[in-house]
């Protein structure tokens, strides 16, 4: 693939990624994947093997749709994205576990993130591809999947917004103690990826840092189809 994509997120602005994740806990990266790649991972959700996992949403009232995990080996895509992301985003989140004072660090490399998941018994992949059709949605949620986790996570949107659907906006929620949920609602186009916070973030007040709670969802389709491609850095247990 050329460029590769650890050459194609060294053009991006980092240091207005940190900024934008610092203040909003999201940001996102324009046009990170082409048409071609998109539609080749849409083609790719019908694929009679190569997935671990398929969820019907609404049997787990998770929402209206469809995912799919992937197994390992991880396509190609899906693999360079997840390493050549990670230690781009390290230094936020190690900063971030030190103004929240706790003590857990993660490492340099996404190689050594999966093996701290293996030893706590989380080996199972978790990225994953959603599909959804009109009347789909997700309901707001957190992807937990064990002890061992990272404090960001990845979204691509795979479909062209207003021509393959309308509706189904990428929606966050930040809840800070004692204070009612603000919503943030982030329009994405084809190829887009946002960055977003997977669990919590500190949040600056009048006496240090706390934690905001953060969780993510898609609002209802109002027509079409949406297609979107999960990455998440830590493994699963199940």
């Amino acid at each position: 693939m050329t460029p590769s994509f650890a050459d194609k997120l060294a053009t991006y602005d980092w240091a207005a990624a940190r900024n934008d994740l610092d203040r909003g806990g999201y940001h996102v990266l324009p046009e990170l994947l082409s048409k071609q790649q998109c539609m080749s991972l849409v083609q790719n959700f019908d694929a009679p093997s190569g997935f671990r996992k398929t969820v019907v949403m609404e049997r787990h009232q998770y929402g209206l749709g469809q995912y799919k995990y992937w197994d390992y080996p991880l396509p190609a895509v899906v693999q360079q994205l997840r390493t050549s992301l990670y230690p781009h985003l390290v230094p936020v989140a190690n900063a971030w576990m030190q103004q929240l004072r706790m003590e857990r660090r993660f490492p340099a490399t996404h190689q050594s993130l999966i093996a701290q998941c293996r030893k706590s018994g989380q080996s199972k992949p978790t990225p994953l591809i959603l599909k959804y059709q009109e009347g789909g949605f997700n309901m707001l949620h957190q992807d937990i999947y064990g002890e061992v986790f990272f404090p960001m996570q990845a979204e691509v949107l795979l479909s062209e917004p207003g021509v393959d659907f309308t509706g189904g906006e990428f929606v966050l929620t930040q809840q800070s103690p004692r204070m009612q949920a603000k919503p943030i609602v982030v329009r994405l186009g084809q190829g887009d990826m946002i960055i977003f916070t997977t669990n919590f973030r500190p949040v600056e007040g009048k006496r240090g840092y706390h934690r905001a709670t953060i969780k993510h969802g898609v609002s209802p389709l109002r027509s079409g189809q949406r297609l979107a491609m999960g990455v998440i850095f830590h493994d699963a247990e199940t």
